[in-house]
């Protein structure tokens, strides 16, 4: 449902207000980090001389190295960067180009269409996006180009709205798997969609634990499922981060990497997992800052046990 000119306004300063709350409360006492993985970093990406339709970021690929990175806003919005590194921190990044996407028409996406939040890339460059508001999958066979939208499942067509296909991931075998936000039928489980290339069935789901809602996915260099998750109270968001060994009989050894409490970052929504010269893995995380003045555009990075 489209909030009012007025109502968009109260809820932007009630989410305001929350997050300037989390935001003092993590500055008199911040939280340990759960989970093995380590902190490596925190970047802080303002908005300054970039155009107006910075910020909310919701998915990342990044490239070879953790050099580069890809990343898409909820508004379809792709933009390619540079990242600058200081030993293991990031310092600054480089906006190289940005695309509007496109329909299947080859218009400008508008309205209900607009609200892309998962990204998966292949390794020739081919790029696959999730939509929010009309729940769907595209491919885009470079950024400009036209849509191919996949065939829409009755599934995708009863997701609530805002709530629908969040992350978005693909597998070696090129299989892409996206998972809404929340599903329909309260009491279910996480419902995981996987696309063949022919068609899409929903091999399995996973456990839900909590309160945590699905936001981003990906597939390591190890093989291994990552699922990034958010919960969000009037002290601010949390974030958590699980992987899975995904077998034909489902998803196998369930690991919580992380789980931050409320403040510690802000709205994290994309996740990379990548391999440092090192060999160490590593995941990059995004936050969607709403495009609100009380939140920011972070991007966190953590040392993942492999």
């Amino acid at each position: 449902m489209r909030l009012s000119s007025t109502l968009r306004i109260i809820a932007g300063l009630g989410v305001g207000l929350c997050v300037a709350v989390a935001a003092f409360a993590a500055s008199r006492a911040p939280a340990p980090t759960g989970g093995p993985a380590r902190l490596l970093g925190s970047y802080e990406w303002t908005d300054n001389g970039q155009p107006d339709w910075f910020g909310g970021f919701s998915a990342l690929e990044v490239g070879a190295k953790g050099r580069t990175v890809t990343l898409l806003n909820d508004r379809s919005h792709l933009m390619q960067a540079t990242i600058e590194r200081r030993g293991d921190a990031i310092v600054g990044i480089t906006p190289i180009a940005t695309t509007f996407l496109s329909s299947s028409k080859g218009e400008p996406l508008t309205r209900r269409v607009l609200d892309s939040e998962g990204l998966a890339q292949t390794s020739n460059g081919t790029l696959y996006i999730s939509f929010e508001g009309v729940a769907r999958v595209a491919r885009y066979s470079q950024a400009a180009a036209r849509a191919q939208v996949l065939p829409r499942p009755d599934a995708f067509r009863q997701l609530p709205l805002n709530k629908a296909l969040e992350a978005l991931a693909i597998d070696e075998q090129g299989y892409l798997y996206t998972i809404p936000e929340r599903h329909p039928v309260k009491g279910q489980g996480i419902a995981v969609y996987r696309w063949d290339g022919t068609k899409w069935s929903r091999p399995f789901d996973l456990k839900p634990r909590g309160k945590f809602r699905a936001v981003g996915a990906d597939f390591g260099p190890d093989g291994r499922f990552y699922l990034l998750e958010r919960d969000f109270s009037v002290f601010g968001f949390r974030s958590r981060l699980r992987r899975w060994t995904l077998s034909p009989i489902g998803p196998l050894h369930e690991e919580t990497l992380l789980q931050t409490d409320f403040g510690e970052h802000d709205n994290l929504e994309g996740v990379a997992v990548w391999r440092d010269e090192k060999q160490r893995l590593r995941a990059v995380l995004v936050s969607d800052d709403n495009f609100n003045r009380f939140q920011r555009t972070e991007f966190v990075e953590y040392l993942l046990p492999d």
